[in-house]
Formats: C-alpha cells, sequence, structure tokens
C-alpha cells in the first residue's frame, strides 16, 4: 500500500511541531512525496494557529491533479480532507504519537489514458506481474514468472466492467499467445476486490470456469485492505466506479492510529 505509506507521511509532516504553519510549506511537504506534480493545492486551517506548534490542526485539504508516484504512473486527481489532527509531540520513541486517531477522506481518479501509458513501461508491468503472481498458488506463481506480457492494453467498459488484453510470450521463445480478459469490479465489505463474471480468452478459446474460479479467489483473498494496510491503518473503499472509455473513481475513507507499544524484552 505505498498509496497510504505517502498519504500518511504527508499528513503528519503537515502538523509536525517541526514544522511552520503555511500553506506553502505544507504543500512542499505533499510535494516532496512524488516523483513529480502538475498541480497542488494543499490548505491548513488552525483555529487558533499557534495550535499547529503543538500538533494539532483543524483540518488539511489537499487537492492534486497530475501526481507522479512514479515517473511512469499519473494519478489525474487526488483529493484528500481530513478529520481534526492531533498529534502529541511528547510522545517519544520513534515516530509521531496520535493523540486521536487520524481520519480522511480520498478521492482518486485514474483515467484510462493514463492506464495504458502506465502499462507501456517495463517496471510497471513486472510489478503488476508479480502482484498477479503472489494471488496464485506457488506453482502457478513460478509458471506466471517463465512468461512476458508485451502490449498490455486496458478499456473502460459499462457495468463497471474493464477489459485487459496483452500478448503472452514465454522467455526465450518466439510464439506469442494473445490473452483477453474481462470482468466486472465490485468492492465486498469496503476493504476486498471482488472479479464480477469474469471471463478469459486466449487465442479466441475461452478459459473453463475450473480454472476461473480459484484465479477469482485468489483475488479476492490477496486484495485486502486490511491485510494490506497494516495492523495501525484501516482503509475502506466507499466506491469504485468505472466510468467507460474515460477513468476509475475511487472514494475512499482512511483511519491511522498510533501502532501499538511493542512488549518490553524480560531482562535477564
Amino acid at each position: 500500500m505505498e498509496f497510504l505509506t505517502i498519504f500518511l507521511s504527508s499528513l503528519i509532516a503537515l502538523v509536525s511541531p517541526a514544522g511552520l504553519v503555511l500553506d506553502r510549506v505544507a504543500e512542499n511537504a505533499v510535494r516532496s512525496q512524488f516523483k513529480s506534480v502538475e498541480q497542488l493545492q494543499v490548505r491548513v486551517d488552525n483555529a487558533p494557529s499557534y495550535q499547529v506548534v503543538q500538533g494539532k490542526a483543524e483540518k488539511v485539504r489537499i487537492a492534486g491533479r497530475g501526481l507522479f508516484p512514479l515517473p511512469e504512473f499519473r494519478i489525474a486527481a487526488l483529493d484528500v480532507e481530513t478529520d481534526p489532527i492531533d498529534i502529541n509531540p511528547r510522545g517519544g520513541g520513534k515516530g509521531l504519537k496520535l493523540d486521536r486517531p487520524l481520519q480522511a477522506g480520498v478521492h482518486l481518479v485514474l483515467t484510462q489514458a493514463d492506464i495504458n501509458r502506465a502499462l507501456s513501461s517495463p517496471t510497471v508491468t513486472k510489478r503488476l506481474r508479480d502482484l498477479g503472481a503472489s494471488a496464485l498458488e506457488d506453482s502457478e506463481a513460478q509458471q506466471v514468472q517463465r512468461y512476458d506480457f508485451l502490449n498490455p492494453q486496458v478499456e473502460l467498459l459499462p457495468n463497471n466492467r474493464i477489459r485487459a488484453k496483452a500478448e503472452l510470450q514465454e522467455q526465450g521463445q518466439s510464439d506469442r499467445l494473445q490473452i483477453t480478459v474481462e470482468s466486472g469490479l465490485a468492492v465486498v465489505a469496503g476493504k476486498r476486490l471482488q472479479l464480477v463474471e469474469p471471463r478469459i480468452s486466449v487465442n479466441g478459446e475461452a478459459v473453463p470456469q475450473e480454472i476461473l474460479d480459484p484465479i477469482a479467489r485468489g483475488v479476492t483473498e490477496r486484495f485486502d485492505l486490511d491485510q494490506l494496510a497494516g495492523p495501525a491503518v484501516t482503509a475502506r473503499v466507499l466506491q469504485l466506479k468505472v466510468v467507460p472509455e474515460q477513468q476509475i473513481d475511487i472514494v475512499a475513507f482512511v483511519r491511522a492510529e498510533t501502532p501499538p507499544a511493542s512488549p518490553a524484552t524480560p531482562s535477564n
């Protein structure tokens, strides 16, 4: 969950007692978490303003357009609005202690054009291949790693469905397989991605359902935000909307708490 790490570290930096109560300083703290930024506005609300020295902020608003967490990957839009933030500057230990949980609403937009541009990067496709392999059994994952995915493209369809096409080539071989994957997307309990009526074809031949079912289960089990976010962070997807041929809209809620202290090691 690299995005959550970026997001939370930015918010904490905004109201760190070591900082200043300036929107420009807050903007720079967020900007530094990305490789590049096209547009960014950050506003920190404090009443009175001296509270930031005490690690407090009434609200933080972030509005970003054209954000690049990776050089090859563009986020079209990112909007964040927090509840009041309260960090204990005397928390001690590693990191800062939250006197109250940090909560925020997040709106994320990924366009079809940006997704396909990212997919043209070998770095991104390798990450996706590794991520997909992690959703499979060990023997199946080893098979996946033997293949290269070439010319991947994504098409956003009506009814919250997506279609992905790619050529699959075994390393060291010249023959290529034409792979088409189509599925609806849904979110279960706000935290697990579910494939709805998935379909896969290889060179125009449909893959049997007995093969599709374990793949779909593996995706749901792998993409569980409770496991990906960690014990001190809660993330829930409130909306996942596919706009045909345009973009994917995601609305989420994020809550972070101070991680529980590790038990002390008894002395001999």
